[in-house]
This record gives structure tokens, sequence and C-alpha cells, in this order.
């Protein structure tokens, strides 16, 4: 394995780790509780944590393989929670998700446009990317 894959292996770990980081201070220490598609993007990001530590640790990209789904899922699914929340036909839908907050329910709006899904739909983006380019590099090889 290349440095640059190396680099890459570990960026996307700390990407991973801190959406992970970030959920946690949302929910345990501001007290905003989850819906039920923050539920999901958190079932296929933490495992992301796990996933790639071990593929950086044994350094071998072939058992990261599983994150570049799990990225490629949780990013549709942050987009579309996203759009359940911004996008004003899509916002009625929103409410009817199960559990005790609607999907529609906006916690944070920095700068107008910045919500939680919108956070965990940029670090997904960013882990599919960078394990894009990191198979790029292990092809160079």
């Amino acid at each position: 394995m290349t440095k640059k894959a190396e680099n890459l292996l570990l960026l996307i770990w700390v990407q991973a780790f801190l959406a992970m980081a970030g959920s946690l201070f949302y929910s345990e220490v501001m007290g905003y509780i989850p819906c039920e598609l923050c539920w999901y993007q958190r079932i296929l990001m933490y495992p992301l944590v796990v996933i790639y530590g071990v593929a950086a640790i044994k350094k071998e990209i072939s058992v990261a393989l599983p994150g570049l789904l799990l990225s490629g899922v949780g990013m549709v699914v942050s987009i579309y929670h996203y759009m359940l929340q911004k996008v004003p036909a899509m916002q009625e839908l929103g409410g009817s998700c199960t559990g005790g907050v609607p999907c529609n329910a906006i916690y944070v709006n920095y700068f107008g446009f910045i919500t939680i899904p919108f956070l965990a739909g940029i670090a997904f983006i960013v882990i599919f990317v960078l394990h894009v380019m990191l198979l790029k590099e292990q092809r160079r090889k």
C-alpha cells in the first residue's frame, strides 16, 4: 500500500469518526432526540469508523470495501432527509416518520441551510469520494 493510500484511509477514518462524534454530541450533549431517518444514518455511519479503522491498521483496502456501499446508501438517505426538511413540497412527508420526532424537524439551521442531515450528507459524500480516490490509487500501484 502506498503512503498516499494509507493517508486516504486515515482521512476517511477521521471523517467517519468526526461524523459519529458529532451525532453523539447533538443527541447526548445537546439533548436532540434523533428521528427515524437520523437513526438510519447513524446505522450507516457508525460501522464506517470500525471498517476504516481496521482497514487502516491492517493496511488492507479490501477490508474497507463495505464502506463504499454504506457511504453510498448513506448519501441517498441523507439527501432524502435534507429534502424532507428544506423542500416545501416534501415537508408534509417528513411528519409521517414513526417515533416521537418528525423527520422534517430542524434542530439546527446554520447559515439558513446547514442542518444535521446536511452535515451527515457531506460526511457520507467525503467518505465516498475519498474511497473512490483510494481505489484509483490502488489501481496505479
